[in-house]
């Protein structure tokens, strides 16, 4: 043996004998310690590999079958109530039952609930020129209405009306007609006052009572016959059918010539007014020259009035 390998024994022998060996049953646990760790590592690895590859698979079959369907609604509890059984009677049917606590509903429009209802219509607060109506093109002279502040109604002996104090607004107008067998260009066959009167809510009926109680305490009354000194008559005739109600009333007046002598006829003159809602119109036809009313054009002007009121409120 050489001296180096003999100086390198002897330097190993002295570093084992400086160091201490471990027991077996240290060396046992040392190892099993190892084998644990090692077989925690494969298993972490395993699992994360399983995982990508399940991830992977449900991207590609998600591409496959297209975009998710949106999750299905969730039905509301129904409101009906259940069917009533022996021990349980059924609920009373006199009406519906207010929710507690809450505000009373509202019966206007509303745009939260969609209510097609629609909305009480505006008062008007004053009276315009449509208010008034449109001759039928039979009727026209070719002389233009205008309008004109003057009496609503013949006086009627020493009537009044408190309604008056009711009045938003009072139009008339002055228009000529003729009838329909009357050529073009000829005397028109009578006239009208025609008056357009806008009540506060209420008053417009306490008018046409009113004028009732004027016509029937005023039978008899000198001078209402438009220039006619005889003395005249006035009545009240049947009327219906015409907007929400109205008075009809003659006056009649014995028919004097041109010098002023009876000619043993009559000359009448007829009034009519109507009210629809706060509103009353008055035809009052005043002749032409003598002529008297004839009912069946008044009653047709009276329906065009009635007609031009209802458009104008709408």
């Amino acid at each position: 043996m050489s001296r180096e390998l003999s100086e390198l024994y002897r330097s190993l022998a002295e570093d084992a004998d400086g160091r201490t060996l471990a027991l077996p049953e240290e060396l046992r646990g040392r190892a099993d310690r190892r084998a644990r760790r090692r077989i925690a590592g494969t298993a972490l690895g395993t699992a994360l590999l399983v995982g990508g590859l399940a991830t992977g698979t449900g991207l590609v079959l998600a591409e496959e079958r297209g975009p998710a369907a949106p999750p299905a609604a969730v039905a509301p509890p129904s409101s009906v109530p259940p069917a009533p059984t022996a021990s349980t009677p059924p609920a009373a049917t006199a009406g519906p039952v207010a929710p507690t606590g809450g505000a009373p509903r509202s019966t206007g429009t509303s745009a939260a609930t969609g209510s097609t209802r629609a909305a009480p219509p505006r008062a008007p607060g004053s009276v315009p020129d449509r208010a008034f109506f449109v001759q039928a093109a039979s009727n026209r002279t070719g002389i233009e209405p205008f309008f004109r502040d003057t009496d609503a109604l013949p006086a009627l002996c020493a009537a009044r009306y408190r309604s008056d104090a009711g009045i938003v607004q009072r139009r008339t107008r002055n228009l000529a007609y003729k009838l329909p067998q009357t050529p073009q260009g000829y005397v028109p066959d009578g006239s009208y006052a025609h008056t357009v009167t806008l009540y506060r809510p209420g008053r417009a009926d306490e008018f046409l009572r009113e004028l009732r109680a004027a016509v029937r305490g005023c039978p008899t009354q000198p001078g209402v016959g438009g220039g006619n000194a005889s003395t005249s008559r006035l009545r009240l005739l049947a009327d219906a059918g015409f907007g929400d109600g109205s008075v009809l009333f003659e006056i009649r007046t014995p028919a004097r010539d041109i010098d002023g002598n009876p000619t043993g006829g009559a000359e009448v003159r007829l009034i009519r007014a109507i009210r629809v809602d706060d509103v009353v119109t008055v035809l009052w036809e005043q002749g032409w020259e003598g002529t008297s009313s004839p009912r069946s054009q008044v009653d047709a002007d009276s329906r065009r009035a009635v007609a031009a009121i209802e458009d104008w409120l709408r």
